[in-house]
């Protein structure tokens, strides 16, 4: 018998919450089983054992979809799970062995996230940080409506500044899996020449770059990305 087809398993990442998936699972529509989990943003091992535990909820193949921070998660989860078909990365950190989201955005010139942020301590020990509601919507989703943006931002969730500084550990599933991208020449948090970095070196099966669109793509664009994760299921599945 055939594998069943995938299950999408969205992730978001970093000021973003399981909602800002609703476009592309609309578009997606019910021939796809779709899961959007919510990503604990507390640090890479912790939020990669969470994921795991959704993959293994599951229990058959799924597709691994990262958004931001996100991307880092997806890599580090997919390591040794034999159920994971394939990778795809929507404006995304795709991290190599070491390599943290604070590492990659800052490897290329352009990134105006830093100024945005506003941060506290936690209880747990060290701080929290999310984007201050009156530059959220110019840096996170530019391409967004104000009205939607501004919504956004107020349910945004925060994240750790050691989940930012956590390291791949291991190494890199898209090393052994297919791979898509999907990415905006207007992201803000993470430049484009990172994007273009990440991307031609894992050698995806799949990339589109979408121009102008902001680093809220799965909002302002759900259709391309859309279209991204069905090229990865229909190879994959």
């Amino acid at each position: 018998m055939p594998d069943p087809q995938p299950t999408i398993v969205l992730v978001h990442g970093a000021f973003a919450e399981s909602a800002s998936w609703n476009g592309v699972i609309e578009r997606l529509g019910a021939a796809y089983d779709m899961v959007a989990a919510a990503n604990p943003l507390r640090g890479v091992a912790g939020d990669a054992a969470y994921v795991r535990d959704v993959i293994r909820g599951i229990g058959g193949p799924v597709i691994l979809v990262g958004h931001s921070y996100g991307g880092m998660v997806i890599t580090q989860a997919a390591a040794d799970e034999s159920s994971v078909r394939a990778l795809v990365y929507v404006n995304a950190f795709c991290p190599d062995t070491g390599e943290s989201a604070l590492s990659l955005s800052g490897k290329f010139p352009g990134s105006t996230l830093a100024d945005t942020l506003v941060q506290y301590p936690v209880s747990g020990g060290g701080n929290e940080v999310a984007i201050g509601q009156d530059a959220y919507h110019a840096q996170f989703a530019a391409d967004v409506p104000a009205d939607l943006a501004a919504l956004m931002a107020r349910t945004q969730r925060p994240i750790t500044e050691r989940a930012l500084d956590d390291g791949l550990s291991g190494d890199p599933a898209w090393g052994l899996l297919p791979s898509w991208f999907v990415f905006g020449d207007a992201d803000r948090n993470i430049p484009v020449a990172a994007h273009r970095f990440m991307a031609e070196r894992a050698d995806p099966r799949g990339q589109r770059e979408v121009v102008g669109a902001s680093h809220s793509i799965a909002v302002s664009q759900p259709s391309e990305v859309a279209e991204t994760i069905i090229e990865a299921v229909r190879v994959s599945g």
